[in-house]
């Protein structure tokens, strides 16, 4: 199998990808908020594809690792036109499209924008409209303060360094793209992942997804004892196995 990395110049920035030749239907990872492509999912998924002579494509989204653009200047508009943009320039036939957290969020916008190139779904600890729903909950009376006085406020995480700063424009794109407050209209196989232990995303917020989602091929995993990464070894080997039936589905 043929691997290549290279960029992907649009009109909104560059993109860098890593990308696996091999069969349909193609695999692309999509990471979420202050990750990037070599996070412990996506090089995971990118080596069990090689294995198992499946394409893969992996890419850092704007504002992310090596790709251009600014953090702060993005949103779920943004990182689902670059999606959108690597389905269309940088991959042929039907597509599985795997998205961690944020970029489960961008999974199902890039699902409802090419629903003829986008053959499956999976995501974990998907988290549309956390801008509008769990952040505004989840705020302190100091961020708050800091996002009224500046425009921004930061989040401390176990699993980054250093904090995120959330900006004002993340926020208001995030609520032009809410999903949840109605349909998603989706005919694809869906498949959620999702650790009960989640202390950044609910895992409440699959069983919505599930419930939102227009098709009748939904299913949800939920892990008792998984946190928000879901990537011990137990955790990636689930998602392996979950790409499996997914192919096995997309190909049926």
């Amino acid at each position: 199998m043929v691997s290549t990395q290279g960029r992907l110049t649009t009109p909104k920035g560059t993109l860098v990808y890593d990308r696996l030749d091999g069969a349909a239907p193609g695999v692309i990872f999509l990471h979420g908020l202050n990750s990037d492509r070599n996070g412990n999912k996506a090089k995971a998924l990118a080596a069990y594809c090689e294995a198992h002579g499946y394409g893969c494509l992996r890419f850092d989204n704007y504002g992310h690792g090596e790709s251009s653009g600014r953090f702060e200047e993005g949103g779920p508009s943004l990182w689902r036109d670059a999606a959108v943009a690597v389905i269309d320039e940088l991959t042929t036939g039907p597509q599985i499209l795997v998205g961690s957290s944020m970029g489960g969020w961008v999974m199902l916008l890039a699902a409802l924008a090419r629903p003829k190139r986008v053959a499956g779904l999976i995501g974990i600890a998907a988290a549309p409209d956390f801008t509008d729903e769990m952040m505004a909950a989840t705020l302190s009376a100091e961020q708050r303060g800091d996002f009224e006085r500046q425009g921004y406020f930061e989040i401390i995480s176990p699993y980054m360094e250093p904090p995120m700063r959330i900006s004002r424009h993340l926020v208001d794109d995030g609520n032009r793209n809410r999903l949840l407050g109605g349909p998603i209209e989706l005919s694809c196989p869906v498949h959620l992942l999702h650790g009960q232990q989640d202390e950044s995303v609910p895992w409440q917020r699959s069983m919505q997804i599930s419930e939102k989602i227009t098709g009748g091929d939904v299913a949800v995993t939920l892990i008792k004892d998984g946190d928000h990464r879901l990537s011990r070894d137990q955790d990636l080997a689930l998602l392996c196995r979950t790409l499996d039936h997914m192919v096995e589905r997309v190909r049926a």
